[in-house]
């Protein structure tokens, strides 16, 4: 085996060697390039030149669309993201799709609290969402949040553990949590 590789061979080797190594750091480079351009694009609210078809693009978008209260398309392109979500971004979906309703509901009753029909299908659409979302992922505090307040809001749900005279709520109220 040894005579086999002789000087000559040896640096053929190392040549092809050192033209696949180079090869491979330029496309690397030229990727994290792309995916900078990509981040860029997102955090400017502007379409990506590349990925476009991505979870991560189709997401952001979706986003962008809530964020700029075009409810009805955000909502669409989140239904349609769930099928090819895995569980975590299951859970920041619901999440999303929870605070869609919350906003709408709150947009549509105003400054007035009692709730009316709307209003109330609403809030409850956006309760199963985040309860959806707590079931996949329990460990967001944004979503529990969320649907703390979102019970407060909503008529005829009772508060374990408070009476009628106060209503702190169930995860930020006075109760320590853990004792009986």
């Amino acid at each position: 085996m040894i005579k086999m590789l002789n000087t000559r061979k040896l640096t053929w080797l190392f040549i092809l060697l050192a033209i696949a190594s180079t090869a491979g750091a330029a496309y690397e480079v030229h990727r994290i390039l792309e995916i900078q351009a990509f981040n860029d694009a997102i955090l400017h609210a502007k379409s990506p030149k590349t990925d476009m078809q991505s979870f991560q693009a189709k997401y952001a978008t979706a986003y962008w669309l809530a964020k700029n209260e075009r409810y009805k398309e955000s909502t669409l392109l989140y239904t349609h993201l769930l099928e090819s979500a895995n569980d975590k971004q299951k859970a920041s979906i619901q999440h999303n799709l929870g605070n869609i309703y919350f906003l709408r509901g709150l947009a549509i009753n105003g400054t007035n609290m009692t709730v009316g029909k709307e209003t109330e299908y609403l809030l409850r659409q956006a309760k199963s969402l985040y309860q959806q979302s707590l079931k996949i992922d329990n460990s967001n505090w944004g979503t529990r949040h969320n649907l703390d307040r979102l019970i407060m809001l909503l008529p005829g749900t009772p508060t374990p553990g408070v009476g009628e005279s106060d209503s702190p709520g169930l995860i930020m109220g006075n109760i320590p949590v853990g004792l009986p």
